[in-house]
């Protein structure tokens, strides 16, 4: 499990304060406050509706948000979103690709977005895609598809690296891959904000977590840390002790399904 790895003096990546969302009469975040500090991997964690996919869209500026503030790397990501994405890459939860588009039609056409680009062909190396450059993604598995998602958002070698679930679809092997690889880049002092409900993974990558239940942060702190605080077993124990039963079944599904 990782230790605690937080520098305040290298300032702070990522400042919401306060943050609310609604969709009509249903509330996705209430009264989020969190930090995120330069060079850490910080993980949100919490079952299919707790407002994980929601709040990085807040902070990302892709999703308008009721009230509250959100800092990225010091800039509003509304109103500065052109330069802050020049410095931040993205993965989504589904990531759509052009019809036909080959492995490097998108790896280029994402090159060309940006001032400063990383060469993507040793990342196809990195992440078993070596030879599949003139395939069309359409022809890729999911987990493939997955991980070319996760080049495209390393591309522009960016001081914030934002990942939606990051690892769902990919075989045991190809998640740990892709772990050592995060945890690499996380030490080189990239910032990494994920989102998960694979607690192993967040154990394994997470130098801090924050636990959401029902748009709310319920605990944060260093997984260890919070583990030996509450007694628990594991991360997933205490996990589902902060969820509501309907939270619980949720969760217990999406695992169902990935282990199916």
């Amino acid at each position: 499990m990782k230790q605690a790895y937080v520098d305040p003096e290298r300032g702070i990546a990522v400042s919401v304060r306060a943050v609310r969302k609604t969709y009509g009469a249903k509330t996705a975040v209430e009264n989020m406050n969190l930090e995120i500090y330069r060079g850490e991997i910080f993980g949100l964690i919490g079952a299919n509706g707790a407002g994980k996919t929601t709040t990085v869209e807040c902070v990302l500026g892709t999703r308008a948000f009721d009230s509250g503030s959100v800092t990225v790397l010091g800039m509003n990501p509304v109103t500065d979103r052109k330069r802050l994405f020049s410095r931040v890459g993205v993965q989504f939860q589904e990531t759509r690709f052009q019809d036909r588009i080959t492995v490097t039609e998108a790896c280029e056409t994402a090159v060309a977005l940006y001032p400063r680009a990383r060469d993507w062909r040793p990342l196809l190396d990195r992440f078993a895609l070596a030879g599949r450059e003139r395939s069309p993604v359409n022809s890729l598995s999911g987990g493939e598809r997955q991980k070319l998602a996760v080049i495209l958002a390393l591309i522009p070698d960016p001081e914030l690296l934002v990942l939606d679930e990051l690892t769902t679809g990919l075989d045991p092997a190809a998640r740990r891959s892709v772990w050592n690889f995060l945890r690499e880049l996380g030490e080189s002092g990239t910032t990494i904000v994920l989102t998960s409900h694979f607690m192993d993974e967040v154990e394994f990558l997470c130098d801090r977590v924050a636990i959401l239940s029902a748009g709310r942060v319920v605990r944060s702190g260093n997984p260890a840390a919070l583990i030996a605080e509450e007694g628990a077993k594991n991360l997933e124990e205490l996990f589902l002790r902060c969820m509501d039963a309907e939270e619980q079944l949720e969760y217990r599904k999406e695992r169902e399904g990935e282990t199916a």
